[in-house]
């Protein structure tokens, strides 16, 4: 039955439809907020899939070009594989829902967004978030929410709940938060240097609309929801869970204790074989490979268990930090002697190799997405090598992983970049994770920091990223520790990974996963405090101590730059008939030029005297030539009547033969030849840019000009 909800956000209508359209979904809800419409459906495996150990949940939000009009570029015609800007918003929308399903759920679930029109006021991102979670709501997949997601601004000072094309674009904060009636849930930002208390109070205002709109679909689901379906439990068996902590707890809380990642490894290894063996001996082989998917949920509850009571209990970690205390910290710069810049960044076991590489303001991105951002100027990539855990296998490509990391450094950095006109570059870094035990993209921020002030970028302040852990209370109360700086271990087995990257005066970026039902103010203030202590040790106590401001100058590798304005109405003859002019002045000087629509020219060429050259071939071509100017030009063609003169910048003119001389002349060939350099004096230019010129003015007004000395 079709039925129609509608709703208030943030001074606009939202409307949330069902039962029109993909009726054979679990459930599907159309979601309109002004011109923005975006369609989410999910749908849930009838049985579990067999052979895994978690809750297999996939979500594809789907940028459709018609739906701002657009034809794909590409050559087929069709939206290609995901942007990044798609990949993270799949993955924003995840990380809110994920904690709510059952944790003995096993079935899979996909939600997809498709995004159907799109008007730049209302994102259709936060559409997307919202619709996924009234779908699943009203579907009858088991699911714990509801949940509901704002975007949050600051502009003039003010906190700006969803903000229109115009305010995101002057404003210094661009912030999705997401949670429940109770909790925040997601949290994902980039920031121009906003303090902690501003943040934080930008959170909370976003809680107050998503209350509101998890209170709309609630209602949505008890008056059409439909009831959850049963399905086939993968919890635990509880005899073997018992059997296997009684025997071997003490063991295994020996074991989860090591400072390096690879011995706890081989310890929990070791221990594994000898539980196996243990039922071996007591069930036999074929009872025990019966088993086996319990026996083992049974060794990693038993090791997540051991971690956690070792935390929240004794405030003690696995590696025997203190719990607000940062693993040991190193870094240099300049590794690379060929690249533009180089930082090598190491906390503990993670280790992170950050390459800087400045380019052509035409090699920056370009961009073919749903909305108004048609290229980026600075490009952050993040590689995760199997080789950086110990694992052998193939490499196949950056996954959603490594485009999300990759997204968070870019934010990180952003806003200390110089503007393109006090460096005309684009800029590319390259994060290429050598070792990981947490915390990478983290080390990528503090790398690519170094990376670039080592390639002589003047960013206005460095950057440093650090990520602050969680194990609340096992009996369930409010109660919980917080670790600073934490490691693989601490990030699989807690409930929180909550990254922060700022400089000393404030947060650029913010990412949040967590694995519980949300997070209170109280945590999100401390994590602040946590991680603005932190950054601010990193920064003065280990980064500027390597390195202490930008280089004053860029690497001799590097394109140097020389930078010209031109008026528009000249751009063309720069570039002359198919190219033919610019490509002329490329060829002879060896240099690269990038021409704005503005008339802002770059030069980039490693030779500085090429480029000036290359400047004043520009120069030439450009000039305006103006009536009673004296110029210097060659002469390139004699005819009867006259000599045609060659005055550069792709311009020649003509001197009649009444005007070469105040003397009559009978024959031209008498008194010029081809090739001869003379002084000519502009004495009209027509309707058809035809140019007139005088010798003997050109003569007479040098006579003028010695006499006047």
């Amino acid at each position: 039955m079709f039925k129609t909800y509608e709703t208030e956000l943030a001074g606009r209508k939202l409307t949330l439809e069902t039962g029109k359209l993909a009726g054979l979904a679990n459930g599907s809800i159309l979601v309109r907020y002004g011109d923005t419409v975006v369609l989410v459906d999910v749908t849930a495996s009838k049985e579990p899939r067999d052979g895994i150990d978690f809750f297999p949940l996939s979500v594809d939000y789907e940028e459709k070009l018609y739906s701002v009009g657009k034809i794909p570029g590409s050559y087929s015609k069709r939206e290609g594989k995901p942007s990044d800007k798609a990949i993270l918003t799949s993955r924003a929308i995840d990380r809110p829902l994920r904690p709510l399903f059952p944790k003995d759920f096993r079935n899979d679930v996909c939600v997809v967004a498709t995004v159907l029109s799109v008007e730049q006021d209302n994102q259709p991102e936060i559409c997307a978030m919202i619709g996924a979670s009234a779908a699943l709501s009203i579907s009858d997949i088991p699911f714990g929410g509801p949940t509901a997601a704002v975007a949050v601004g600051y502009v003039d000072d003010k906190i700006v709940i969803n903000p229109t094309e115009e305010q995101r674009k002057n404003s210094r904060l661009t912030l999705t938060v997401a949670g429940t009636q109770d909790k925040i849930a997601m949290i994902e930002a980039g920031a121009d240097e906003i303090p902690d208390d501003i943040m934080l109070e930008a959170i909370k205002e976003a809680h107050k609309e998503i209350k509101k709109i998890c209170s709309f679909i609630s209602e949505i689901k008890a008056e059409i929801g439909k009831p959850k379906f049963e399905y086939k439990s993968f919890a635990v068996n509880e005899e073997i869970y018992n059997e296997v902590e009684t025997n071997y707890k003490e063991k295994m809380y020996e074991a989860v204790q090591a400072v390096d990642k690879e011995v706890r490894d081989e310890n929990i290894d070791k221990l594994t074989e000898e539980i196996v063996a243990y039922f071996t001996e007591k069930r036999g082989e074929e009872e025990t490979e019966e088993i086996m998917p319990d026996i083992a949920t049974s060794i990693h509850d038993l090791e997540k268990k051991c971690v956690r009571e070792m935390i929240y209990n004794e405030h003690k970690r696995p590696d025997g930090r203190k719990i607000d205390e940062i693993r040991p910290l190193s870094c240099e710069v300049a590794l690379l002697p060929r690249v533009h810049g180089s930082a090598l960044f190491t906390r503990g076991q993670t280790q992170v190799l950050s390459i800087a590489t400045l380019g052509m303001m035409s090699e920056e991105q370009m961009l073919d997405g749903i909305d108004t951002e048609e290229s980026k100027r600075y490009m952050h990539q993040y590689n995760f090598p199997a080789y950086s855990v110990g694992e052998a296998r193939p490499s196949r490509g950056p996954g959603r992983r490594e485009v999300g990391h990759g997204a968070l450094a870019e934010k990180a950095l952003v806003p200390v970049l110089p503007s393109e006109e006090e460096f005309p570059y684009a800029i590319r870094v390259v994060s290429e994770v050598l070792s990981s035990n947490g915390s990478t993209s983290q080390a990528s921020i503090c790398a690519s920091t170094l990376a670039l002030m080592d390639a002589g970028v003047p960013i206005k302040r460095p950057v440093a990223g650090i990520s602050t852990g969680l194990v609340t209370d096992p009996n369930g109360s409010d109660d919980y520790v917080m670790l600073t700086d934490i490691q693989g271990i601490e990030d699989f087995f807690g409930d929180m990974d909550f990254k922060v990257g700022g400089t000393e005066k404030g947060i650029t970026a913010i990412q949040v996963d967590i694995k519980v039902d949300g997070l209170s103010y109280e945590i999100i203030k401390e994590a602040f405090e946590r991680t603005r202590i932190a950054r601010k040790y990193i920064l003065e106590e280990v980064m500027l101590k390597q390195l202490d401001k930008p280089r004053a100058d860029i690497s001799k590798y590097a394109p140097r730059i020389v930078n010209m304005k031109i008026k528009v109405d000249k751009i063309k003859d720069v570039i002359g008939t198919g190219g033919k002019t610019i490509n002329k002045i490329i060829d002879e000087t060896g240099v690269k030029i990038d021409i704005k629509e503005d008339g802002q020219v770059y030069i980039y060429s490693s030779d500085e005297a090429q480029a000036n050259r290359a400047k004043e071939m520009i120069e030439d071509i450009v000039r305006e030539f103006e009536v009673g100017q004296v110029y210097e030009g060659k002469v390139i063609k004699l005819m009867n009547f006259g000599a045609f003169v060659d005055l550069g910048s792709g311009k020649e003119g003509l001197v009649h033969i009444s005007k070469i001389s105040n003397d009559r002349i009978k024959n031209i060939e008498d008194v010029l030849h081809e090739g001869d350099t003379v002084k000519v004096k502009v004495i009209e230019i027509d309707d058809q840019d035809r140019i007139n010129l005088s010798i003997k003015d050109a003569e007479e007004n040098n006579d003028e000009n010695e006499e006047n000395k």
